[in-house]
């Protein structure tokens, strides 16, 4: 019997184990029971408690105080929050090339659950520009990096977010259909565009990129609608042209 061998495999299970509970936690952000997550993994009660356990004393997963439930604790953020550093410093050339080309502003945001996190900003030239703050958080269905960020998702989990969306802001009846062909032309290789969906006054196109640990992140460049139509057409054929260099 190859005991070193035996080891390995062992270690390779936990770890899988693990990312499962992690993952499952993640996709529940207010908390679970050890029999929740036994059940939803599908692993004996006393093998969850034991990973969990581990887990907890490496900080990745915690437990609330006012209702027992586990959710991730305080290590996992530390290390999304890295991942979104080395990001933002792969794509700030890009970002840099984009504003210089077009004098517009260009903002970064990457796919947070089922917002849009606003993580970076380039400030364009121009003197009438749009200005928004990191950390905001802007919806799927009416901007253009949420779009774009869609586009990038399996069409399946991309209509499940947006029907999330539509109930969450009370538009249950919102044009589904139509918005899933926008998407599909995004995944095709159109650009996302909002036209005074999301703020009246401003518009905006982009497209998204999905980094090597799989988040995807989107650049968009908002623009006053009084500038936008007129420069529309150069606008878009500015980023598809950076598009295909940032991707060959």
């Amino acid at each position: 019997m190859n005991v070193q061998k035996d080891h390995k495999n062992q270690g390779i299970q936990v770890i899988s184990r693990a990312a499962d509970i992690l993952a499952t936690l993640a996709e529940d952000t207010g908390g679970l029971s050890l029999g929740q997550i036994a059940r939803k993994v599908k692993l004996p009660r006393s093998t969850v408690q034991r990973i969990v356990s581990a887990l907890g004393s490496e900080g990745f997963v915690t437990t609330d105080s006012g209702n027992g439930g586990i959710r991730l604790g305080p290590q996992i953020q530390t290390l999304a929050q890295a991942s979104a550093r080395d990001a933002r410093d792969r794509l700030r050339p890009l970002m840099q090339g984009i504003a210089e080309a077009t004098g517009e502003t260009v903002d970064l945001a990457v796919l947070d659950g089922g917002k849009m996190l606003f993580v970076d900003q380039i400030v364009g030239r121009q003197r009438l520009r749009t200005v928004s703050s990191i950390g905001e958080r802007f919806p799927l269905t009416t901007t253009a990096n949420g779009k774009a960020a869609l586009s990038c998702l399996d069409p399946a989990q991309a209509a499940k977010l947006i029907i999330a969306e539509f109930e969450a802001e009370g538009r249950p009846g919102a044009p589904l259909t139509d918005l899933l062909k926008e998407i599909d032309l995004i995944r095709a290789g159109d650009l996302a565009t909002d036209e005074n969906e999301h703020t009246e006054g401003i518009c905006a196109a982009g497209f998204a990129i999905v980094d090597p640990g799989g988040e995807i992140y989107a650049l968009s460049v908002p623009v006053p609608s009084t500038r936008y139509d007129r420069i529309k057409s150069d606008l878009q054929a500015t980023l598809k042209q950076w598009r295909v260099t940032f991707n060959a």
